[in-house]
């Protein structure tokens, strides 16, 4: 039987009984003199735990020895201090101790009364004394027994853990000495019993606990003793114990100490290295963040001259109508400076985008739609004769994005492994919450495996999931009444839903209306298997109409483009709505989904509603509004909302969809494609059981996850400012879209595509605005839902191309010197936060005066011109241009 449990460990927990009978056994003469006669003792304390044992008292050989070793180490203290133990009681085995370490008399301890008596006294009271007496038979030693009894009282403690000194473990062993160096002490220990002048001084010794668990007086104490004079027998045992000091073995926590600091101090010494790198580091980047800040002073005051310039040129109109001048005199003045005005929009130099932009709008619908499936030229792509046609139409169905995204895998990045890889901004994944999904899906509730789930489902998906999805539904999209486990069906992500739906929602070469940009994977989703084109409703930058921002979506808009479409006699059969949209990240407000669903009413057009970013609005001030959240639906039979896990719940590899529809025929049709798109039974348990959580979404990963991607939006979009580059600010989805126009000489989106691969030579993936069909050259999308570190290193890498590039464009300005007005073309720190609205070369007869006044509003708006200069400063810094201003307006 084993007896080394937690409760008999090291010797301690012994009652007074035990230890009566330890110390009956050990003060035996014959294992005293056992002890004595040889160096290692533990086969004497493995015969003493025998007999132990065979008296009920379980106790290991190392349990006895450490207890001995204990009371010797107590009773030590006590004579060495010459002072009672604490709480002023006397300890009852000292008496016991000292007989045995001393060679005194056997002495008892009286039951009744505590007092010492003889052994002889107590032969006649042995009814209510704890006391055995140990014959010669029970020892399993050569010797016979002491012919005295020892009886000790017992009281009433809880452990003797209360009587002795705590003392650190033993960690040492102590080598036993000679018989003689024995004999040596207990002679010495006699005399100090003597009633010597010698003995009668106090000498109080100051003891420490060394490492191993022995008491060592320190040096003060011996100053004292030896300021006492020469004791007899002192210097023997001093040299004894010192002997015996030097006779210990080797403790191997000092090496392990010993090690440990010196691990420390290469700790702290890598520690204010590292420190002091990051200080470099820092000061570095401090610099770098001056230079851009004094490049941007220069720019705004390049900017605001040219504010100077338009309102001077406002006053020469004005001067000029009030004269009574022709409008053919002042029309040439009014052409060149509408010129002027679209080079500092970043229009390009003459027309070049309009002209490319009436050569597309110009051609046929169809051979415009054939552009957007590929950026590889159709003329030089040869067909394979393994494929069929539509085998090699989707063969030949590539952009920058395919190429971008296999050019990724192929180097991907890795902090450890590969650190000079692609970092991907390209791709919209949410890379910030993998630590609050991987520790849900791996819970107990999530490991699930029934029959059911290992055979084939409804194709609409199981009912469990089906009845819980309804239920997330209604509740996160703030539906007004609960809606129906039977309208919902679920895919393996959206992608296979837009495919599903525009196959049983258009026949093969009608088109779904859609407005740009958008995410361009819709248009392979739609393509390759129900042969389903896209009419586009073309959105731009400039503010005009009822435009209230930048690619603002109108009625107006989607009207037009229908028209062209049918005038052309291409069927469209429904429209695609994406709230939040993704690239530009805006939210459609109530009014504005209304008005949408309404014109579809109107011409009978199938809504197609993609709300996967629902709940990756990360700003408080944003509000989203789902379709399925208003009170009445215009056409709800021809309203189908899809929304999916992979982006909101940061699981792009999960691949999970759903759509609610209320029309059953269809339904019906997108459930017989299942049977291709479907979800494996024991991913359904797991989406199940994580839309379940209601307490665990809410209260830990929104939280969570909307705080991270706040803090990441806010550092790449200051990294923008830095820049002085202009983007979109939005509070939805997990990208900004970019304006890079001023580093494009021509505006075309064959220089753009030379800029997107030169950010790929660099090692940092973006998309372009080609793989959204964005009608205007230069806007890119960055994806900033990614850990720090990688978002500060691709930033750094976007930032050298650009510097690249703009040291590329001011070379060249200065070999052209006579194209150094369109200096302004590019200038994109017109405003960082929102896009800078553009404003392109109108008609001879759009050059009025309202139209001038209302661009130079938009400039002022874009600039705290106002604000921070006033006219005497302006006055004092530039003397001579507000010399002329003055001029100007004294004449009026």
């Amino acid at each position: 039987m084993d007896f080394r449990g937690k409760k008999y460990e090291r010797g301690s927990n012994w009652s007074d009984p035990e230890v009566v009978e330890l110390l009956q056994l050990w003060a035996d003469e014959s294992v005293q003199m056992e002890l004595e006669s040889c160096l290692r003792n533990q086969h004497v304390f493995n015969r003493i735990a025998e007999v132990l044992r065979e008296k009920g008292i379980h106790r290991t050989g190392d349990q006895c020895r450490e207890k001995i070793k204990k009371m010797k180490l107590e009773y030590r203290r006590i004579k060495d201090n010459n002072k009672a133990p604490r709480g002023g009681r006397t300890w009852k085995f000292y008496e016991v101790m000292d007989r045995v370490l001393t060679s005194r008399p056997s002495i008892s301890y009286s039951s009744l009364s505590g007092s010492m008596v003889s052994q002889q006294a107590l032969q006649g009271s042995m009814v209510e004394n704890y006391h055995h007496h140990f014959t010669p038979s029970a020892l399993p030693f050569g010797h016979s027994q002491h012919p005295e009894l020892m009886e000790i009282k017992c009281e009433e403690v809880d452990s003797d853990e209360h009587c002795l000194t705590p003392e650190p473990p033993l960690s040492m062993s102590y080598q036993q000495g000679s018989p003689e160096e024995h004999e040596m002490e207990r002679a010495f220990l006699d005399r100090a019993q003597n009633d010597s002048p010698i003995s009668r001084v106090e000498i109080p010794i100051e003891t420490s606990v060394s490492p191993s668990g022995f008491s060592e007086p320190n040096v003060a104490s011996s100053s004292r003793l030896q300021s006492v004079g020469p004791r007899p027998g002192f210097s023997t045992l001093h040299r004894l114990r010192k002997k015996r000091k030097g006779q210990r073995v080797k403790d191997p926590l000092d090496d392990l100490l010993l090690k440990t600091l010196t691990s420390q101090r290469a700790m702290e010494e890598r520690f204010l290295q590292m420190e002091e790198r990051r200080l470099q580091r820092d000061m570095e980047v401090e610099e770098r963040r001056m230079q851009l800040e004094q490049r941007r002073f220069e720019l705004e005051r390049e900017h605001e001259f040219r504010m100077f310039n338009v309102f001077a040129q406002m006053l020469s109109i004005l001067k000029q109508s009030n004269s009574g001048s022709s409008p053919s005199v002042a029309l040439p003045r009014g052409l060149d400076f509408i010129q002027v005005l679209s080079d500092i929009a970043g229009m390009g130099g003459g027309a070049g985008l309009q002209e490319a932009r009436a050569m597309h709008v110009g051609r046929p619908l169809s051979e415009r739609r054939t552009d957007m499936y590929s950026f590889c030229n159709p003329g030089e792509f040869q067909s394979s004769p393994f494929l069929s046609t539509r085998g090699n139409i989707a063969n030949l169905f590539r952009g920058s994005t395919e190429e971008g995204y296999k050019a990724y895998h192929a180097d991907k990045y890795d902090e450890d492994k590969n650190p000079n890889g692609i970092i991907n901004f390209g791709t919209s994944e949410n890379k910030l919450c993998f630590d609050l999904m991987s520790k849900r899906l791996t819970q107990s509730d999530m490991n699930l495996m029934e029959p059911p789930l290992l055979q084939y489902p409804d194709w609409k998906g199981h009912m469990f999931l089906r009845e819980e999805v309804a239920r997330f539904l209604t509740y996160y999209c703030k539906a007004p009444a609960p809606l129906k486990a039977e309208n919902v069906i679920v895919l393996n992500g959206c992608g296979s839903l837009f495919s599903a739906l525009a196959t049983v929602l258009c026949d093969p070469g009608e088109a779904v209306l859609i407005a740009t940009p958008f995410y361009g994977g819709i248009t392979q989703s739609l393509f390759l298997y129900g042969n389903v084109k896209l009419v586009y409703a073309y959105l731009d930058s400039k503010i005009t109409g009822t435009s209230t921002r930048p690619f603002q979506l109108t009625v107006d808009k989607l009207e037009k483009a229908l028209q062209d479409a049918r005038s052309e006699s291409v069927g469209v059969k429904a429209l695609i709505l994406l709230n939040p949209q993704n690239p530009l990240g805006d939210i459609y407000s109530l009014s504005e989904l209304r008005d949408y669903l309404e014109f579809a009413k109107r011409h009978e057009l199938h809504v197609i509603v993609d709300e996967i970013y629902m709940l990756s609005v990360f700003d408080e001030s944003a509000t989203f509004h789902s379709v399925l959240g208003m009170d009445r639906l215009p056409d709800p039979q021809r309203t189908h909302v899809m929304w999916g896990i992979s982006k909101d719940f940061a699981v792009s590899g999960i691949r999970f969809g759903t759509l609610y529809t209320e029309n059953q025929d269809v339904a019906n049709a997108v459930a017989s494609l299942c049977y291709f798109h479907g979800v494996c039974g024991p991913v359904q348990h797991k989406v199940a059981q994580l839309l379940r959580d209601r307490d665990w979404i809410n209260q830990v990963y929104l939280r969570a996850n909307h705080a991270r991607l706040k803090a990441a939006h806010t550092y790449v979009t200051d990294e923008l400012k830095t820049l002085g580059v202009p983007f979109l600010n939005r509070n939805a989805g997990f990208f900004v879209w970019i304006d890079f126009r001023k580093y494009l000489r021509t505006g075309t989106f064959e220089e753009e595509m030379l800029l997107w691969r030169r950010f790929l030579d660099n090692k940092v993936l973006l998309s372009c605005g080609k793989a959204f069909e964005c009608s205007e050259p230069g806007w890119f999308r960055i994806i900033f839902a990614d850990k720090t570190h990688r978002l500060q290193l691709g930033m750094q890498r976007i930032r050298r191309v650009l510097e690249e590039r703009e040291c590329e464009i001011l070379s060249e300005d200065k070999d052209q010197p006579c194209q150094s007005d369109q200096d302004g073309k590019a200038d994109s720190t017109d405003e960082v936060i929102f896009v800078s609205r553009h404003q392109e070369p109108g008609s001879t007869g759009g050059s009025n005066l309202g139209d001038l006044i209302g661009l130079l509003q938009q400039q002022m708006r874009s600039s705290d011109w106002l604000q921070k200069n006033t006219a005497e400063q302006f006055a004092q810094e530039k003397p001579e241009i507000y010399d002329v201003f003055s001029k100007l307006v004294g004449k009026q």
